[in-house]
C-alpha cells in the first residue's frame, strides 16, 4: 500500500513540476527532486530516468549530495519570490498582502543559505 501511494505522489509532483514549466511562479526543479524522493521509495526505474534525466538529473544529485542549489537556481527562485511578492502587495489589501510576503522573506532567506554548486 505505502509503495503504490509513493508511486501516486511521485507522478503527482512530475504533473506539477511539468506545470512548472510553463507557469511562472511554479518551481519545476523541487517538484522532480519530491519525484525522484517517492519513486526511490515505489520504483527504483522511474527514479534512474530521473536522475539520468540531461536536465533534472544533475540538479537532483547535487540536492542529494549535499543539499547544493545551484547559483541560477537561487537567482531564479528568489526572482520568482521577489515577483510574487511585489504583485501580493500591488494587488492584494492589508493585512492579506502579508502572506506572500512573509513566504517570500522565509523561502529566500532558506534558498539563499544552501550551499551553491
Amino acid at each position: 500500500m505505502r509503495r503504490h501511494l509513493y508511486l501516486i505522489a511521485g507522478f503527482l509532483s512530475i504533473g506539477l513540476g511539468t506545470l512548472g514549466a510553463f507557469l511562472p511562479l511554479l518551481p519545476t526543479v523541487p517538484f522532480m527532486i519530491l519525484a525522484a524522493y517517492c519513486f526511490a521509495r515505489s520504483s527504483p526505474e522511474l527514479e534512474a530516468k530521473l536522475l539520468d534525466h540531461e536536465h533534472f538529473g544533475p540538479h537532483i544529485r547535487r540536492w542529494r549530495e549535499r543539499g547544493a542549489i545551484s547559483r541560477r537556481g537561487k537567482k531564479a527562485a528568489l526572482g520568482a519570490s521577489a515577483f510574487s511578492a511585489i504583485l501580493a502587495l500591488i494587488f492584494s489589501p492589508f493585512p492579506w498582502y502579508l502572506i506572500p510576503l512573509a513566504a517570500a522573506l522565509i523561502g529566500g532567506s532558506w534558498i539563499w543559505t544552501r550551499p551553491e554548486s
